[in-house]
């Protein structure tokens, strides 16, 4: 607890600094109302890569400058091993979302890394280092660029969003951004030639002058009359360094999911689409085994305790149940027993819910952990499930969700997993409407699916269990 001080003393000296550095006195000072200083967005942008790139390199010369001495082959060593990590940086930035945060891009993108210098240290003559030594730097280089892209992040300020279309659609942009919370932008206003809406800031006609006086950073076009001559209006004006985005698609970039409301049976063209990066069944199925082989050999103690503990109660120790898998096969899921045995009545399904009532004692802190599903990496290795994917669902709820949600079997086009992007944004689904936004979530990574996607769900999992049990 005493450390607290220090770190919030620390990261407001950082903020200040970088602040002044790039002319930004106050962030909270950029309001809706007021033109966004696009010129310092842009320098802050060179200022945060500028930044990156001197606090990976400094590590790496700190070392090779030990092991050279201030020489050209000291200068030559570092940029080499300082190249490999930024690359690796970048690729996990570009690839993983950024509302997992900036730890965890940094966690995924500086392992990546680790990985390449580990290779170029047995390639390389005379760039021998110890394991212990790369460690070091690998825990150097995650430290400082978390703390710098965390400071960055919070200095550098959002993006601000013209809304081409009725203040309604203004309104659920802003909405999803309030209620996310660490999505970097703001709804500067809506353009439409509907008078009455309260967030107008111009008829379509208009729509140049509304982007001089707000100087938006991001248009974002729903579907409509309106928004068809809007972009008619863009293609004929120089662009300016303007980016434009379709509803749906701002949804997907910004919030990580896809709006039921606007999805076309089109969209799912995006999935097997020619210029869609492919995540082969090898590559996927030997992370599973490797992942699952490991924490099967790393967790068997713990296992055989929670085992002891969970037989106290009257009922068996694993719980099987029936699920839907990829393409609707069905299979067993296995797990620890957290609920009473009469936790349902014969014939009647019941929604598992947050603090259900159902649940023992012990099945409380299984739940809180989710220990209870570490028999589930021998569904991994059967091939039935993955380690990260949709949640299965249970067959007798698949009519009715079906019938309620639109589209809500086409999560059935990937394996399964024991964690995923749905698990991580959102809690227990206990109703149709429930899985409607878990959907949205789970068409996302169907989409987005990579190994780096998976490398940041299992880290971000791993800290949000650690950090935030029950979530």
């Amino acid at each position: 607890m005493t450390f607290t001080p220090y770190r919030i003393h620390f990261f407001g000296l950082a903020e200040s600094w970088l602040g002044k550095l790039l002319g930004v006195e106050n962030q909270a000072n950029w309001s809706a109302a007021q033109p966004a200083p696009t010129a310092k967005v842009a320098d802050a942008k060179w200022v945060t890569s500028a930044g990156r790139v001197l606090l990976v390199w400094v590590p790496c010369y700190t070392l090779m400058g030990y092991r050279f001495g201030p020489s050209g082959m000291a200068l030559a060593a570092s940029s080499l091993l300082a190249a490999v990590w930024l690359i690796s940086l970048r690729s996990a930035f570009a690839a993983v979302h950024f509302t997992l945060g900036p730890a965890v891009r940094c966690a995924v993108g500086t392992l990546t890394g680790m990985i390449g210098v580990s290779a170029l240290v047995l390639w390389v003559p005379g760039l021998g280092m110890s394991l212990p030594t790369i460690l070091a730097l690998t825990l150097s280089v995650f430290t400082l660029t978390t703390i710098w892209e965390s400071v960055a992040q919070r200095v550098v300020g959002k993006r601000r969003v013209l809304v081409v279309g009725t203040s309604t659609c203004a309104d659920a942009v802003a909405d999803a951004i309030s209620f996310e919370g660490s999505a970097p932008f703001t709804v500067v206003g809506a353009v439409d030639d509907e008078p009455e809406d309260l967030a107008r800031l111009g008829s379509v006609a208009e729509l140049s002058r509304v982007i001089d006086e707000q100087r938006p950073d991001l248009i974002v076009l729903t579907d409509g009359e309106s928004s068809t001559r809007a972009l008619d209006r863009l293609l004929d004006a120089p662009s300016g360094g303007l980016r434009v985005v379709g509803h749906a698609h701002f949804f997907d970039h910004a919030f990580g999911r896809i709006p039921l409301d606007d999805l076309k049976p089109t969209w799912f063209m995006s999935i097997f689409h020619l210029w869609q990066r492919p995540y082969t069944r090898f590559a996927k199925r030997t992370f599973d085994i490797v992942c699952a082989t490991l924490l099967l050999v790393l967790s068997a103690p713990l296992l055989l305790v929670i085992a002891g503990l969970v037989r106290l109660s009257s009922g068996p120790v694993i719980f099987r149940q029936t699920r839907v898998g990829e393409g609707g096969k069905l299979f067993t899921i296995f797990k620890f027993r957290t609920m009473r045995r009469d936790a349902e009545e014969p014939g009647r399904p019941a929604f598992a819910a947050l603090d259900d009532p159902r649940v023992t004692r012990i099945g409380r802190v299984l739940r809180r952990t989710h220990l209870d599903e570490l028999p589930q990496l021998w569904d991994v290795l059967k091939g039935d499930m993955s380690i990260v994917g949709p949640r299965p669902e249970r067959p007798e709820f698949i009519p009715m969700l079906q019938e309620a949600v639109p589209f809500f079997t086409r999560r059935l086009l990937v394996k399964p997993g024991i964690t995923g992007w749905a698990q991580l944004r959102r809690d227990y689904a206990s109703d149709a409407d429930g899985a409607a936004e878990k959907l949205s979530y789970d068409l996302w990574y169907v989409r987005h699916r990579n190994l780096v996607v998976d490398l940041a769900i299992c880290a971000k999992t791993l800290s949000s269990v650690l950090l935030r049990p029950g979530r």
